[in-house]
């Protein structure tokens, strides 16, 4: 199983950019899907968690401005981020608990990561 993030790049303060994580593979069931971020010289944090239902959970910083959701579907997580601030600079991750195997049980997946970058 592979989680493939896209969407991060350059952008000025206030405006707003929308990530994507797609999973690929042996995917038999997604639970919860992530988004976290780390920003150089910083520990990893949570941004927005989201359940198979729907249920959603912001960290105080992306409250109000940050909205993750997701397509069971095509087992897809999104987030999108609006009146982004230079402090949201940060390489951001997708991470899911999937179920590839019932033999395995559910594990945690992580995507590369990619880029958002909040220029003053």
């Amino acid at each position: 199983v592979q989680l493939v993030e896209s969407g991060g790049g350059l952008v000025q303060a206030g405006g707003s950019l929308r990530l994507s994580c797609a999973a690929s593979g042996s995917v038999i069931y997604i639970h919860a899907m992530t988004w976290y971020r780390q920003a150089p010289g910083r520990q990893r944090e949570l941004v927005a968690t989201i359940t198979r239902s729907g249920n959603t959970n912001y960290a105080d910083s992306a409250e109000g401005r940050f909205s993750i959701s997701r397509d069971n579907a095509k087992n897809k997580v999104y987030l999108q981020m609006n009146s982004l601030k230079p402090e949201d600079t940060a390489v951001y991750y997708c991470n899911a608990q999937i179920l590839t195997s019932y033999s395995l049980g559910n594990r945690d997946y992580w995507g590369q990561g990619t880029l958002v970058t909040v220029s003053s």
